[in-house]
């Protein structure tokens, strides 16, 4: 049974969607791909209104390209980083697999702009590694290669040879100390600061990998920095990365009804961190094996040959 909290929150995100299918940043505004992907990720998560759903999920392919992509908006078709959201968001529904086969295709050959590595006392991370960029033609960075790593090990990909160098890239980008930011190690010589959300989503790709002594200090991060979280998409990443290597806490409901309850003083949280909060503590099983289970052969095997 959904706790009475999440339900309503369930509910609230419900009303928001618009009669195009799709889901806004915040009410009133037009709809959003990632919004509506997050929203789906949600709301499918529980089993709560498969019509809704359905409906959300034909806006993104009303978004889609020619090319398989889906950018952020049709003025800006260079940003395509919710493509991965859109294939997690039409995953287990065989009337959408064509859209998502497509989606796969593109981001499988979609590459970020990479130089060799530099040398001397203050080079930091190895640029000519490859991940995934933001948008096209830009170099790349933690959280989108992350994302697009679990969605290709969504889709049955994970030992696709892009998969594995974006792992290589994580790792390599992984702080010394414990932790990871958007993707920048070194500056001037120091180590700069990891983020709970960043640490978070790169432990759910590498979830399955790589070795846990690899990660050891990173998941050691997360958890000192745990007690202290209460916004949602720290929190959300957060405790799916924990929960990828089996270190989620038992009172991670409790830790996300704290947040929740933070918008009667800060407002309303936008459609994708409240989604993503909701995943996070899904009664019944993590959000990285939700994306993961029933992944489509037929999908994997055809996109293996063909990149």
């Amino acid at each position: 049974m959904i706790q009475d909290p999440f339900l309503h929150s369930l509910e609230r995100m419900k009303s928001m969607q618009l009669p195009n299918g799709g889901f806004p940043y915040h009410p009133g505004e037009e709809a959003r791909p990632d919004s509506t992907a997050w929203a789906i990720i949600s709301m499918s998560a529980y089993k709560f209104d498969s019509e809704s759903c359905d409906r959300g999920r034909a806006y993104l392919v009303s978004q889609q390209a020619n090319d398989g992509c889906i950018s952020i908006s049709p003025s800006h078709s260079e940003a395509s980083w919710p493509t991965p959201l859109a294939i997690w968001a039409w995953q287990g529904s065989s009337h959408f697999r064509e859209a998502q086969k497509a989606a796969i295709h593109f981001l499988l050959h979609f590459v970020g702009h990479h130089i060799p590595k530099p040398t001397g006392p203050y080079a930091g991370h190895d640029p000519s590694l490859i991940g995934w960029p933001w948008i096209a033609d830009t170099h790349s960075w933690v959280l989108p290669t992350a994302l697009a790593m679990i969605a290709l090990q969504k889709a049955g990909l994970g030992t696709h040879s892009r998969v594995i160098q974006g792992k290589q890239m994580l790792l390599d980008r992984q702080l010394q100390h414990g932790g990871w930011n958007y993707g920048n190690t070194i500056a001037f010589g120091k180590e700069l600061h990891p983020l709970p959300e960043c640490t978070g989503i790169a432990l759910q790709a590498l979830s399955g990998m790589t070795p846990t002594r690899e990660i050891e200090r990173s998941l050691d991060y997360l958890l000192q920095e745990l007690p202290g979280l209460r916004t949602p998409i720290s929190l959300g990443w957060a405790l799916l990365g924990l929960e990828a290597w089996g270190r989620k806490p038992a009172n991670a409901a409790e830790l996300a009804l704290q947040s929740i309850h933070q918008q009667e003083r800060y407002g309303s949280y936008p459609v994708p961190s409240l989604a993503l909060l909701l995943s996070s503590v899904h009664p019944s099983q993590r959000l990285h094996s939700l994306w993961l289970q029933n992944a489509d052969q037929e999908i994997s095997g055809n996109l293996t040959r063909q990149g």
